[in-house]
């Protein structure tokens, strides 16, 4: 297996996870927020099968913009949230998951010899990077629901 066909399999299995978490979660906007991430890993595994064909495109995420919205929903649309450890521990192994795909891409473009791939693999890289902390800000939310949003930490979110 090469590295696409290694970074693809991960981007589908990703995609997966994704999605069967957002079917277990019992908050609305969580599981859109990890469906977004689902439709996310599409994109890389679409932008890696490029890359191996020789056709490289890459298309920017717009999951941490709408994350912020879906938070704010999120904390106006209820009072009560009824978040559990086994949902906050999913999240914490998403992370974790994201966190060595970060890693991976950034050491896999030190590994190709066009400058195009490379880029690709680096943004794919930074996207991961977005998305471990959209992980992180969902499992502090889930800690501290009725000020998190409040806090100066959110406001930057989509600088990541």
């Amino acid at each position: 297996m090469d590295i696409y066909e290694f970074a693809m399999q991960m981007e589908k299995d990703g995609e997966k996870y994704y999605r069967d978490l957002a079917e277990t979660v019992t908050d609305e906007g969580v599981a859109k927020i990890l469906l977004m991430m689902a439709d996310d890993e599409v994109k890389h595994y679409n932008i890696l099968s490029h890359i191996k064909s020789g056709t490289p495109d890459m298309q920017g995420t717009e999951v941490l913009k709408n994350a912020k919205n879906i938070f704010q929903e999120m904390q106006v649309g209820q009072s009560d949230f009824d978040f559990d450890i086994a949902q906050k521990d999913a999240l914490q192994k998403a992370l974790e998951i994201e966190e060595r795909s970060e890693k991976f891409y950034v050491e896999k473009s030190k590994e190709v010899d066009s400058e195009d791939q490379k880029a690709l693999l680096l943004r794919i890289a930074d996207e991961e990077k977005r998305h471990v902390h959209l992980l992180d800000h969902m499992i502090e939310f889930m800690s501290r629901p009725s000020t998190w949003l409040e806090d100066a930490e959110f406001s930057n979110i989509e600088d990541y």
